[in-house]
């Protein structure tokens, strides 16, 4: 599904990926690991479209999504791709649906279709009593999942996840990880995860070991 070729990018004079290759396909779960600074969370933006590389190509199903104008980009992220962060990025003005119900505000839906499939996602998620809370009102592990939801909102292809459970406790991190199992069975996602979990990490289909800018195994 996801191909990315020869990715070179540099910060300045200081090169953080050097010639990197990769493949996910569909419905795997993909989870990249090593030191800090190895060019992980760059990798994962470059992949997921939030940046790009300074050299190289990344292909979605064949098509040069690098290639794209700004909002053509834009509008294939919105449609084909999730994101799970480490600190969550819910709007903290916002409740729990509304949050939710971003993704798909943008994508031009209404406001009935886009609370009707958010509701959806937060009873699978456990969360439909929390539909009117806000963020400092849900527990570190809702907000989490609060943000899965809204990852999942219009139906991806493959979900980007930096580090997501990173600031949960050992019991909402299993709890993550085991979640995404699940979605891969139900919903048939490819999940690309940055991760330090090695347990995590060694459930995954395929780990990813980068070192200096490289994937090394």
């Amino acid at each position: 599904m996801i191909q990315a070729k020869d990715i070179v990018k540099y910060y300045g004079e200081l090169q953080v990926l050097k010639g990197i290759n990769v493949t996910v396909a569909d419905k795997e779960i993909v989870s990249i690991v090593g030191d800090s600074g190895a060019g992980k969370t760059t990798l994962l933006q470059i992949l997921g479209t939030l940046d790009s590389a300074g050299k190289g190509e990344i292909l979605y199903d064949g098509v040069a999504v690098s290639q794209l104008k700004s909002s053509a980009l834009a509008d294939f992220r919105n449609k084909n791709i999730g994101f799970i962060f480490q600190f969550h990025q819910l709007l903290p003005e916002f409740n729990c649906l509304e949050n939710v119900c971003m993704p798909a505000f943008i994508a031009g839906k209404s406001k009935a279709e886009a609370e009707a499939k958010a509701k959806q996602l937060l009873e699978y998620l456990g969360l439909s009593h929390r539909l009117t809370h806000k963020p400092n009102e849900l527990s570190g592990g809702e907000q989490q999942r609060c943000a899965v939801a809204r990852a999942l909102m219009n139906d991806p292809k493959v979900v980007f996840a930096d580090e997501p459970s990173g600031n949960l406790d050992s019991r909402n991190a299993n709890e993550l990880h085991q979640l995404f199992l699940k979605l891969r069975d139900d919903f048939g996602i490819s999940f690309v995860i940055v991760t330090h979990n090695e347990e995590f990490a060694n459930m995954a289909d395929r780990k990813l070991v980068m070192r200096d800018g490289q994937i090394v195994e």
